[in-house]
């Protein structure tokens, strides 16, 4: 099963579409990011029509530049068909307050005559992820083609600068033997019909005149609203202020978002620092405006286990929220707090993950497992939210908006961490990992766990609550005693990966894995208490890709898409979070500026194993570097951004 990548992203928090490496649309989310997805995976095909030679996009002779207009969210995409003699330059965006998808086509004749150039457009919509009882229809008075069910609807337009829609069709697809309309363009003509319904697809085409050796432009739009008055405002709004206007107006306005904070990059490479604008504008598009951070949004994935990571799992939320703040992005980080006190359960934890509207995400983790009662959770999906929320108040001091979750969030969950330990071990309770695999009590978690006290202590005492303030603080410090009297090993001079119940004794589980990074990310212990080093040099040296490839393993044997058995020389395949976690712990632990050559290195290595168009994936091949799994994944990029601002800030202290 291979799950493909999408290439390019642009959203702007409510509307987010996916393109591929055809600028296809495959993925259409509204009005949640990461909900619902009316295309669903399905190709909307764009085609070109020559003096008579047809061609989609996806044909083998096109030969394509992926790129996006620099620090922005407007792609850059140049294809060139030799056969066809013309070459396209694409920009595609979404309006940044507007739910309004843009793009312009740029068209060179490369030939001595004038050349007409039909471009066709394939709407392929499966409205509220079903194909059942949706409407195509041609709309006359403002000669647009629009799809809708229920209360979502969807408006196509496009211009030429002299006329509008040239041919348009709707029809049946994939049902009975109907294809789809798209098969209608194949011959530079549509026929015509004006509406379907059921499981319909809709293409509009535009015809261009270009002279010889010479150019024209194209541009094609399309407007999401509730009813056809939303969508045809929409439609008027961008005809009157120009499609080509509007587009330039997202690319400045996204350049400005992503250069707002003045900042000396050092010695990095203008490669690693435009990574870093690229991955703050990405992780932006997986936010939704009422708060939840989306995992990925990359539907192939469906086709390994019916479901996707289109889900706010609170552990990448907060960890990602984490990222945002210490880059300054306060602001778009705000509402994911309040998405989550909103969330947490009457018990006072979060569960396991949440689709965007905050209903309660599907889960694997059981309520009874061999005859027992368990919470199926992962508690540091609690901690992490309030280790992120002190994070953010140490960088930002924003005294009313802590106060504001104080009682309904900090106090709740720093109650329940407070009373779900085991007091034999002074350790958390068991519950699932964070990569949700197994259940026990780990090392990760019992770390975050003490951060996440940490930080509820540190609030109760900002707020004068000295009561709390010495009990939170209490009872972190009494989990710190048992991560140091129970998750280190003596003989490996190491952290273990946690402990599991095996005939009513808890047994070390001495798999070498990455996330023990957290012993020190969450406060538990210096990077420099040579506990901690001895621990991330066995991780470095144990999870290393033995290949041309390198990178990190998340854990030693990872079977999670797993592409080679040879466990010594491929432990699993490189994850980027996981080999920038080592260079988070080389960061913090460096003494002088010479210390921070490997984790530049690292830097350099995640722009290297970048996509063409910049982004980044959850896992690559170790033999190809290709991505693997998921692409964009938010974490990877979150990641990478605070790394970034890690390696910048120590560099400022160390040079001076």
């Amino acid at each position: 099963m291979i799950v493909l990548p999408r290439h390019l992203v642009i959203g702007n928090g409510k509307f987010l579409i996916n393109l591929d490496q055809h600028s296809y649309m495959r993925d259409l989310y509204y009005p949640f990011v990461g909900q619902l997805n009316h295309i669903g995976g399905y190709q909307c095909r764009v085609g070109v029509w020559v003096d008579g030679d047809f061609a989609w996009l996806n044909a083998p002779e096109w030969q394509f530049k992926l790129a996006y207009v620099e620090d922005s969210l407007v792609t850059e995409v140049t294809a060139t068909h030799p056969g066809l003699g013309v070459t396209l330059l694409m920009n595609d965006g979404v309006h940044q307050r507007e739910d309004i998808y843009l793009k312009r086509i740029h068209i060179t004749n490369h030939t001595n005559t004038v050349r007409e150039v039909r471009m066709f457009f394939n709407q392929d919509l499966l409205i509220n992820e079903t194909e059942v009882g949706d409407t195509a229809a041609y709309y006359p008075s403002t000669n647009t083609v629009f799809h809708y069910k229920k209360d979502r609807y969807f408006m196509f337009n496009g211009s030429t600068g002299t006329e509008g829609i040239f041919q348009y069709s709707t029809g049946v697809k994939r049902f009975y033997n109907a294809e789809g309309t798209w098969r209608d363009a194949e011959d530079g003509h549509l026929m015509g019909n004006a509406i379907a319904q059921g499981s319909v697809d809709s293409t509009i085409s535009f015809r261009l005149f270009v002279p010889p050796n010479g150019n024209q432009t194209l541009y094609y739009w399309m407007g999401a609203g509730k009813n056809l008055e939303e969508v045809k405002k929409l439609d008027s709004y961008v005809k009157d202020s120009h499609p080509g206007k509007l587009l330039d107006r997202v690319t400045v306005y996204w350049q400005r978002w992503a250069n707002k904070i003045d900042r000396d990059y050092f010695d990095l490479t203008p490669e690693v620092q435009r990574l870093f604008k690229q991955s703050l504008l990405l992780v932006r598009t997986q936010t939704d405006v009422n708060g939840a951070i989306i995992a990925a949004n990359d539907s192939d994935i469906m086709q390994s286990n019916r479901d996707h990571y289109s889900y706010m799992w609170p552990r990448d939320g907060a960890l990602i929220a984490y990222s945002m703040s210490m880059a300054g992005y306060q602001g778009m980080i705000i509402p994911f707090f309040n998405f989550c006190a909103n969330v947490l359960s009457p018990e006072g934890y979060l569960h396991h993950k949440y689709n965007p509207d905050g209903t309660v995400g599907s889960s694997w983790h059981p309520y009874i497992h061999s005859g027992r009662v368990q919470l199926p959770i992962q508690e540091d999906e609690t901690a992490l939210v309030l280790f992120a929320l002190w994070q953010d108040f140490q960088k930002n001091g924003s005294l009313e908006f802590a106060q504001s979750l104080y009682r309904n969030l900090i106090r709740r969950a720093a109650r329940f961490m407070s009373t779900y330990i085991d007091q034999e071990l002074n350790l958390p309770k068991p519950s699932y990992d964070l990569w949700e695999e197994r259940y026990g009590i780990y090392t990760f978690t019992a770390s975050a766990v003490y951060g996440g006290l940490i930080a509820a202590s540190n609030f109760s005492n900002l707020f004068g609550d000295e009561e709390r303030s010495n009990r939170y603080k209490h009872t972190a410090e009494k989990i710190k005693s048992g991560i140091l009297k129970h998750l280190w090993d003596e003989g490996e001079q190491r952290f273990v990966r946690g402990l599991y119940m095996e005939d009513g004794q808890w047994v070390k589980d001495m798999t070498l894995e990455s996330s023990v990074y957290g012993i020190f990310e969450f406060g538990v212990l210096p990077a420099d208490d040579p506990r901690v080093v001895s621990t991330m040099l066995a991780n470095k040296e144990g999870l290393m890709i033995k290949t041309e490839v390198g990178g990190s393993a998340r854990y030693h044997h990872d079977y999670y898409f797993q592409r080679s058995t040879d466990i010594e020389k491929v432990p699993g395949n490189p994850w980027i979070i996981c080999t920038l976690w080592i260079a988070e712990w080389e960061i913090e632990y460096a003494k002088t500026v010479a210390d921070l050559e490997a984790p530049r290195k690292t830097l350099e290595w995640v722009v290297k194993h970048a996509m063409e168009s910049g982004v980044l994936s959850e896992q690559l091949d170790p033999f190809s570097g290709e991505p693997v799994s998921v692409a964009p994944l938010t974490w990877s990029h979150a990641t990478y951004v605070l790394t970034v601002v890690k390696y910048l800030n120590k560099y400022k202290q160390l040079a001076k």
